[in-house]
């Protein structure tokens, strides 16, 4: 069984990289507030942190440009130096063998994965081909077996028309099959929180590692961790309770406060 940096991880949405329609900062200057607030989040006492390119609105299918990568790249280095727990990496969207490479050079210890197994059609089109193949062949051509992956099941900001006739314990065990290293249920979309009956319904299904990808509050921080074994928790802990806002400190300390008391 793998073992999965939890039980709380912190985003670190980066400011819009170089190259997409958002953006406004030199690299450098992107690094360095990505640093400061993993620094904030490892005060706060969480375990991890996850850094994402969320304001690279509107997202690529699959392929991001080598500008995304080396971006990528740098922020992960700067992260990755500035904390001492584990940071994973997302690259959007379901950029997932660029997130490995990433994650591989520069010292991180997972990535989040969508469209790992299964089609479905994300808000940049269709994803037809699961990524679990050449997603782990990669991985072990590089040498990067460490690097553990969690993939998303029935991910938000998705239809799942196309596999409608199977139900989510059977999303959950192909997951399982294809290779992942655990898996992430989340609400329908950023923010929204979690249905407790999937949360349930996942946690009976697999004895991977189950996270809680979206919607996480203080409030219910505790009831969640009675099911899963990490959350990953972004918007919560943002300045009014928005994931394109800065890092509300006071926040991030009640998370945690409330969540390691349930623990």
């Amino acid at each position: 069984m793998p073992t999965f940096p939890g039980p709380l991880i912190g985003m670190v949405h980066l400011a819009a990289l170089p190259g997409s329609p958002r953006a406004a900062l030199r690299v450098e200057q992107i690094a360095k507030a990505a640093a400061t607030e993993a620094k904030a989040l490892e005060a706060a006492g969480f375990d991890a942190v996850l850094v994402e390119n969320m304001h690279d609105l509107p997202y690529l299918r699959r392929e991001v440009g080598p500008e995304i990568i080396a971006a990528m790249s740098a922020c992960m280095l700067c992260v990755r130096a500035a904390v001492r727990i584990p940071v994973g990496v997302q690259i959007l969207a379901g950029a997932n063998r660029a997130a490995i490479a990433v994650a591989n050079a520069c010292g991180g210890a997972f990535i989040r994965a969508e469209g790992f197994h299964l089609a479905s059609v994300a808000d940049e089109g269709l994803m037809e081909e699961a990524d679990a193949g050449p997603l782990l062949r990669f991985r072990r051509a590089i040498g990067a077996e460490r690097v553990l992956v969690a993939a998303d099941v029935m991910k938000k900001h998705s239809s799942h028309a196309i596999t409608r006739d199977l139900d989510l314990h059977e999303h959950v065990k192909t997951a399982e099959f294809m290779g992942a290293d655990a898996v992430i249920v989340t609400g329908s979309a950023t923010g929204e929180p979690v249905d407790m009956g999937d949360l349930r319904e996942v946690r009976e299904a697999t004895a991977l590692p189950v996270i809680v990808g979206s919607g996480a509050t203080a409030e219910s921080a505790p009831h969640l961790l009675e099911h899963a074994d990490a959350i990953i928790v972004g918007s919560s802990i943002k300045r009014g309770g928005r994931w394109d806002k800065p890092l509300d400190a006071a926040a991030a300390r009640a998370f945690v406060k409330a969540a390691r008391k349930a623990r």
